[in-house]
């Protein structure tokens, strides 16, 4: 193998495969990136049997051929290199890659690329497109409420549900729920659904943000696994095994209060008030208070902290319905709000035992649950 590229484009392309390398592994192949020469162009390979990633990088091949290298080594020695031309020569004889750039060179031992486990791209044609931007925050306001304990492997995955409505992502942890809706240009002939790893939709979310072209996504039940295909870089992903719950029926379907506020406003004041509710259990209480005929209303929070004192919060809010008073998770109000790019977003209430539903002002089909919090006064 013979290959000349930019140094520029090597490092983003060993960026991007390289959360995909196994980090503890029984296979020391794991813990390497594949190089190889691939129609004119390098292909850089990278995964730890759940995630796999491929990359092609631009480059002028003169000799085919492909070689592991490992991950860690090659990105950090590539990112050190001025942006200039990097040479990358195999010796074969020793399974050794040369890397060499101006005047600095290294000589990497590597793995034979046949030891390498093969990222397989399925085959079927049942494909939809989504345009990235609107993929990234569908997976911006869903996968963060998925649960991070393995206790219950199906809710460390999110549900992607594709049918002539067109695509929906959700998740939930048990305290929380997170749900977005988009309607897809080619609705698909026959409906899908597949429970991804949240991990590897936020590793989709990392890599494709400067994505302008459709994002393909196809879900290969046959072989349990879901593929993302971009411009230059391919993902495969186990799904998780089991029943996901049927969230739609737990989003309350009436309220006694509703509240309309400003977005910026409220998540300022929900910051400020974690500051001291964190050191007690991210507790924080929300007053609302009704105005007058034609006055608006308000909403009250505040945070206690037995050892470090206090926080109160005022906002003007429009108010529908009852005064009410209720604790919530602080935490989770500050990762609901951050995702939501509305000016404003409404917050419905049943009573102070049942679960708050956040909503953006006009900002697209998506819901937020979370449940209260229970404390003594």
């Amino acid at each position: 193998m013979k290959v000349s590229c930019l140094q520029e484009n090597l490092a983003k392309g060993l960026s991007i495969v390289g959360r995909a390398v196994a980090t503890r592994s029984t296979l020391p192949v794991l813990a390497n990136i594949l190089i190889s020469t691939d129609a004119s162009r390098l292909k850089l390979s990278a995964t730890n049997l759940e995630v796999g990633i491929n990359c092609w990088v631009g480059a002028k091949v003169d000799q085919e051929g492909a070689i592991t290298v490992p991950a860690r080594l090659l990105a950090d020695f590539v990112n050190s290199l001025p942006n200039e031309r990097i040479d990358l020569t195999l010796i074969t004889r020793t399974q050794t890659l040369n890397v060499k750039c101006g005047r600095y060179e290294a000589n990497i031992k590597g793995i034979d690329a046949q030891e390498f486990p093969l990222i397989l791209i399925p085959e079927e044609d049942h494909r939809v497109k989504i345009d990235p931007r609107l993929l990234c925050t569908m997976i911006d306001q869903v996968a963060f409420a998925a649960a991070s304990d393995e206790s219950r492997p199906v809710l460390t995955g999110v549900l992607a549900e594709v049918n002539e409505d067109g695509l929906t992502f959700a998740a939930a942890d048990g305290y929380r729920l997170s749900l977005r809706s988009v309607e897809l240009a080619d609705a698909p002939e026959q409906p899908m659904s597949a429970i991804i790893p949240a991990r590897a939709l936020q590793e989709l979310r990392r890599i494709s943000g400067d994505e302008q072209e459709p994002v393909e996504m196809l879900i290969a039940p046959s072989r349990n696994q879901v593929f993302f295909h971009l411009q230059n870089v391919d993902l495969v992903s186990q799904l998780v095994e089991g029943q996901f719950p049927d969230l739609k029926h737990t989003i309350p379907t009436s309220h006694k209060t509703r509240i309309t506020l400003a977005t910026p406003d409220s998540l300022q004041a929900v910051r400020m008030a974690y500051i001291f509710a964190r050191d007690a259990a991210n507790v924080i209480r929300m007053q609302v208070v009704p105005g007058g005929e034609g006055d608006v209303g308000r909403l009250i929070i505040t945070a206690t902290s037995p050892e470090h004192g206090d926080n109160v919060s005022e906002m003007d809010v429009t108010v529908e319905g009852e005064p009410i008073e209720v604790a919530f998770n602080a935490r989770y109000l500050i990762d609901a709000l951050s995702v939501i790019d509305t000016a404003q977003v409404t917050l419905e209430l049943r009573d102070p035992t049942s679960p708050g539903v956040i909503r953006p002002v006009g900002g697209g089909d998506f819901v937020h649950v979370f449940m209260p919090m229970y404390t003594a006064r």
